[in-house]
């Protein structure tokens, strides 16, 4: 059978261990230096189970970023039975995350922490950032 030509866009392990030992898997991640051949993206999915502190101290990034908060019903995404809290800004506005909601975060903007602070029922929880891997200032 000849070599394929275009499988190597295809990522067939697309599952992997998170950093946060409280995110459950499985935990899609693609890693656009990776996983894309040097792409300008990098997404992670997560399925949030409990509250924690997932981003622990401000920070900020040489790339715009997108935080995706979805209820995971599939029936119904709007079915958001979580807060989370994040701080914005160097003066660390915080802002509660009740409903689905996409945070914009614009490149050299801080933000942190994100707290997940009840989470009733589980929640989707995209990171979407438009860098090929995550770099952290």
């Amino acid at each position: 059978m000849p070599e394929s030509l275009y499988g190597k866009y295809i990522n067939r392990e697309p599952y992997k261990k998170g950093s946060n030992e409280e995110v459950i898997e499985p935990m899609v991640h693609l890693n656009g230096e990776k996983d894309g051949q040097g792409a300008n993206l990098t997404v992670s999915q997560s399925w949030i189970t409990q509250p924690f502190r997932m981003i622990k101290s401000p920070h900020s990034h040489d790339h715009d970023q997108f935080l995706i908060f979805s209820g995971a019903n599939p029936m119904d995404v709007k079915d958001f039975g979580a807060e989370a809290e994040i701080s914005l800004g160097e003066e660390g506005e915080k802002h509660v995350i009740d409903g689905p909601a996409v945070v914009h975060i614009p490149k050299g903007l801080m933000h942190g922490p994100l707290d997940f602070k009840r989470i009733d029922k589980p929640i989707l929880f995209l990171d979407i950032f438009l860098a090929p891997t995550y770099v952290r200032k």
